[in-house]
């Protein structure tokens, strides 16, 4: 007996609740309203950030750090240099993260994943996705540079655009962008590689 009480109190508390949430449903209908959740997309909410360490290359004493920040499909980086000659340097992406030589030819050529000629960032003529360009020191040896592009990525499945893996590196002269395939910038004074 108290079995069969007990399925009939199961069947009216499932019942009531039912018809409560019909009526909400009901009255949510007859006011015209919705609710719908839009997820943002995976890109647009996540904010991811990466720091790497300059190391001095070539007996300079060129060092620093460069913060990367990738929100919304756009990278940028802020580097902040010292022990630089005062003046314009050049400053590139190149192939590898492997800053071990000391003259920092370890990382291999500039990063050029496109398959284009050497020239300044935005070119018609072309450019490598690592021609960054050059960036100006004071009296001090402090140089400062920020840099933003959406041609860049920090892991993403296109090998295009993903920079992780290669590294920046300082050279001691100006790039000219001209000169074949490097803009006679001169030797690699810094290197950083980019690695998470």
């Amino acid at each position: 007996m108290k079995t069969l009480q007990l399925i009939v109190l199961t069947f009216l508390s499932i019942t009531i609740f039912g018809c409560k949430g019909d009526k909400k449903e009901e009255k949510d209908q007859e006011n015209n309203t919705q609710t719908v959740e839009t997820p943002l997309k995976k890109e647009e909410a996540e904010t991811k950030t990466l720091e790497i360490t300059l190391e001095p290359k070539s007996d300079s004493k060129a060092s620093g750090n460069i913060v990367f920040t990738e929100a919304a499909g756009m990278v940028t980086m802020v580097a902040k240099m010292t022990g630089l000659s005062e003046g314009e340097h050049a400053i590139h992406i190149h192939e590898k993260a492997d800053c071990s030589s000391p003259d920092g030819k370890s990382t291999g050529g500039h990063w050029n994943p496109t398959l284009e000629r050497h020239g300044k960032w935005g070119d018609t003529e072309g450019y490598h996705k690592g021609d960054i360009g050059n960036f100006n020191v004071d009296a001090e040896g402090n140089g400062n540079l920020t840099f933003a592009t959406n041609e860049w990525c920090l892991g993403c499945d296109d090998e295009k655009k993903n920079i992780i893996g290669k590294a920046i590196i300082v050279h001691q002269g100006v790039d000219d962008f001209t000169t074949q395939p490097t803009g006679a910038a001169g030797g690699r004074i810094s290197c950083g590689a980019i690695i998470q």
